[in-house]
């Protein structure tokens, strides 16, 4: 099992409530809800009653407690550093100077039309 879905379970357990623990994870209510849809096809049981108010089905339960160990026994996630500020470099295409070619003639350079 991906230690990033038990995580994910592991806040749903503590919040029962999707978009609270979705807003906590700090990720899409639908990327939750496919969390825990594979984790439940990994298991083979449902571990989360979805109908009236969310709780944990008896699977669940006991998944929580091998979750808590496995999430506590793994690294923390590493988290993306921000992305220094500015932007790509672009290049200036048709801007400048063409090098002189000795022999030829310079080029003539267009006037900007008004």
């Amino acid at each position: 099992m991906k230690i990033s879905l038990l995580r994910r379970f592991v806040v749903l357990a503590e919040e029962l409530h999707f978009p609270r623990a979705a807003e906590k994870l700090g990720i899409p209510l639908a990327s939750l809800y496919t969390s825990i849809d594979k984790l439940e096809a990994e298991v083979g049981h449902p571990i989360v009653h979805r109908e009236g108010p969310t709780r944990l089905t008896p699977v669940g339960e006991l998944l929580l407690v091998e979750a808590n160990t496995a999430v506590a026994a793994a690294p923390e996630p590493v988290r993306n550093a921000p992305a220094p500020a500015g932007g790509k470099a672009k290049a200036s295409k048709g801007k400048g100077r063409t090098p002189a070619v000795k022999g030829q003639p310079k080029p003539y350079k267009k006037r900007q039309g008004r």
